[in-house]
């Protein structure tokens, strides 16, 4: 290092004009950190998602798919098919007009219930489901009983396939 003692070299022009180094960090270091972090929390939310939702919304798309399966097999066949809750409880259904274990009879997860509903919004026993190809609009209207309690509504207008709608 140049002092100003006798024999030292004398510091430069160009030295003296050299900048300071400043402290602290780049625009991209913190845009990386923003980053990651960002990703984190989208990692958390996604993980604590609602359990009781998605499996209501599971067993919504489920019942819709069993619905349009039955009205096809009974439009296939010329036989009028019915689905409708059983006495054996909130959790199993059936479908008249198909053959034993043709379809599944019961909810996947626990605690969700059904109602079927009339074009006209009133409750009723069954849904008919064919052989015309046109149906009347009808819906069920299916319940979480665990807290807090969610629905969501599987409707048709006739035309179209079996969907889950908004309750």
């Amino acid at each position: 290092m140049p002092t100003s003692a006798a024999g030292s070299k004398q510091a430069s022009p160009r030295n003296a004009r050299a900048p300071a180094r400043l402290h602290g960090f780049t625009l991209l270091e913190l845009l990386v950190v923003i980053a990651i972090i960002a990703m984190a929390t989208a990692g958390v939310g996604l993980a604590l998602r609602d359990s009781g939702q998605a499996s209501l919304e599971r067993e919504g798309d489920r019942l819709a798919a069993l619905l349009e399966s039955a009205r096809a097999q009974s439009r296939a066949s010329g036989a009028v098919v019915r689905w409708h809750l059983t006495p054996q409880g909130p959790g199993a259904f059936a479908f008249d007009g198909l053959p034993p274990d043709a379809l599944p009879t019961h909810w996947m997860a626990e605690g969700i219930s059904a109602q079927p509903i009339a074009s006209d919004g009133q409750p009723t026993a069954a849904l008919q489901l064919g052989p015309e190809p046109i149906i009347a609009a009808q819906q069920v209207l299916i319940t979480s009983n665990t807290p807090p309690g969610r629905s969501l509504r599987i409707a048709t207008d006739g035309l179209r396939p079996f969907a889950v709608t908004s309750p």
